[in-house]
């Protein structure tokens, strides 16, 4: 019998382990129920055969519920994917060098409020960062990731780990240690150096005591059944993944694995006692000012059909991925694709995730509304300093949150709404008189929800049409601080815009230098000036972000 993990030996405790659900197995879907659930969310996502496609798997306690493949391993030969290849696991990789270094802890060879000077002793201000502080994403240094024209080509070359931390050692810091959160790729360069530091080996070593292969991608190894990465080049066409050494994703994204190998990983770290009771507590208790951002140790906390959820997605050049875990239940989720973008992968595995341990979202159905019957919905919501925009477009409500993609809503009532490869709904309400007052975001699709007040109009926008000469002074690439955009004319005449590894998205002018983003709730306002433009402003939300054409 497989001994009670720390967390379930808390679970236990509390006896919300004695739940209905977790003790009447009849009410639990089996593993066919769950092969064609899959199956109808895969099909819903419209996978072309022949491009990038996504591996899942699914699992409760030591059974394999569904395990599939959709698409192309490699479409240059024609290689169809299969749920046993090998994918590039992007930031999911930090949860394992957080447990490397944990396991570090339990075995008395550092502590978690140990500065990173006892082992980097030439770090600037290391004295003040603390590995806890490396892990949880509060150290407060810059993300080399940010460094300004970084992903570029200097992200091609092979460093050391010396070599790569002195790329951003010495970088002006984001906030002092300990005082903020920010995602920080830097920080787990360092738990690999610190790694490296107590066990004079690569960070990685540690890999060997799991019970599944993981791999670290060394530039002179093969990695058996390592399949394509792909992105989407202007115009929206597939195109292999943008260039990168692999060396600097290093500890905070560089590992590949495959759908068992985490599975496998799931079952050591939560159930099978890889670390000792107090390090997985802590890994799994957000704390500081991680607990705003329900993030632990490398590894996000949060809540899904009232349940645990302990999860971590990850984005790399031509790769995505998604590893979730549900304690009570024992459920695994893995998502891996080979292509960075276009699926929402956190979202269909909680849809996955909610259905095997016997707790699916509401499946609402469709209905028929004509426009003129959502044309009263539009409009502006508030919540906080947060807001939605309501807009039909071409007989279609769609939402935006500040700063976001615009979404396609689907009716499934009167006044209620469905996100399109989401749970999540919405529900138009009305005040005495009859007029909208606000709507009320549901998450999960079934609940009270949030209710978010109408605010305002809808804003109108302002279209203006650019001569050629006028859209050739915009056309260039602006680099700027961890951004790169590229601005250009595709072959109708349109204008668009891309960021490496991002869809391609349209562009409308409001002005000779103003464009906005019709996907997204940003704009770009050109410098002013006869000629080419020399740089651009992005304008996201509350983030302004200064970029300099370099061609």
């Amino acid at each position: 019998m497989t001994p009670l993990s720390p967390l379930h030996a808390s679970l236990l405790a509390s006896g919300l382990i004695l739940s209905p659900l977790a003790t009447l197995a009849q009410t639990l879907p089996d593993a066919a129920a769950v092969a064609r659930y899959a199956n109808e969310l895969l099909e819903r996502q419209r996978i072309d055969p022949q491009g990038p496609g996504v591996a899942v798997l699914v699992a409760r306690g030591d059974e394999v519920l569904v395990q599939t493949a959709r698409g192309m391993a490699s479409i240059e030969l024609g290689v169809a994917l299969t749920p046993e290849q090998r994918f590039r696991l992007g930031s999911v990789t930090k949860q394992f060098a957080a447990a490397l270094l944990l396991r570090l802890i339990d075995q008395g060879k550092a502590r978690l409020d140990d500065p990173l000077s006892k082992f980097l002793p030439d770090y600037p201000n290391g004295g003040a960062i603390r590995l806890s502080m490396l892990l949880n994403h509060s150290g407060g240094m810059k993300s080399y990731t940010g460094i300004r024209g970084y992903m570029h080509n200097p992200i091609r070359r092979d460093l050391s780990t010396q070599e790569l931390v002195a790329e951003f050692k010495n970088e002006p810091v984001d906030f002092a240690p300990g005082a903020a959160w920010a995602y920080n790729n830097s920080g787990y360069v360092l738990v690999g150096a610190v790694i490296e530091a107590i066990t004079g080996k690569p960070w990685w070593d540690g890999l060997s005591a799991l019970k599944a292969p993981v791999f670290y991608p060394a530039g002179d190894h093969l990695i058996p059944g390592h399949v394509s990465g792909y992105t989407r080049a202007g115009e929206g066409r597939i195109a292999p993944a943008g260039l990168l050494s692999m060396t600097q994703p290093h500890a905070a994204g560089a590992l590949v694995g495959d759908l068992q190998a985490l599975w496998r990983w799931n079952q050591q770290l939560h159930e099978g006692g890889f670390l000792q009771a107090d390090s997985y507590r802590r890994m799994t208790t957000p704390e500081g000012p991680a607990a705003a951002h329900k993030y632990g140790f490398g590894i996000g906390v949060d809540t899904l059909r009232g349940q645990t959820l302990l999860s971590h997605g990850g984005g790399i050049h031509g790769f995505s991925s998604v590893l979730q875990y549900l304690p009570q239940q024992r459920v695994t989720v893995a998502l891996l694709r080979n292509a960075d973008g276009g699926m929402n992968l956190d979202g269909i595995g909680r849809q996955l995730a909610a259905f095997a341990a016997g707790k699916p979202f509401p499946e609402p159905q469709a209905v028929a509304l004509k426009p003129e019957q959502m044309k009263g919905f539009e409009g502006v919501y508030s919540l906080g300093k947060d807001s939605r925009t309501l807009r039909l477009e071409d007989g279609v409500l769609t939402s935006q949150r500040s700063g976001s993609m615009v979404l396609r809503l689907t009716p499934v009532g009167p006044a209620r709404f469905a996100f399109s490869g989401s749970p999540a709904q919405l529900q138009l309400e009305r005040d005495a008189g009859g007029a909208i007052s606000g709507m009320r975001f549901i998450a999960e699709g079934d609940g009270e929800g949030e209710f978010w007040p109408r605010s305002a109009d809808l804003p109108q926008r302002a279209e203006m049409v650019l001569s050629d000469a006028q859209r050739q002074e915009l056309v260039g690439v602006y680099v700027g601080e961890g951004l790169q955009i590229k601005v250009f004319v595709d072959e109708q005449g349109l204008l668009r815009a891309q960021v490496p590894g991002q869809p391609v998205v349209s562009l409308k002018a409001s002005g000779a230098r103003e464009l906005y983003l019709v996907e997204v709730d940003a704009r770009l306002s050109f410098a002013a000036g006869a000629g080419p433009a020399g740089g651009v402003v992005l304008l996201q939300g509350p983030a302004r972000i200064e970029l300099k054409r370099s061609r």
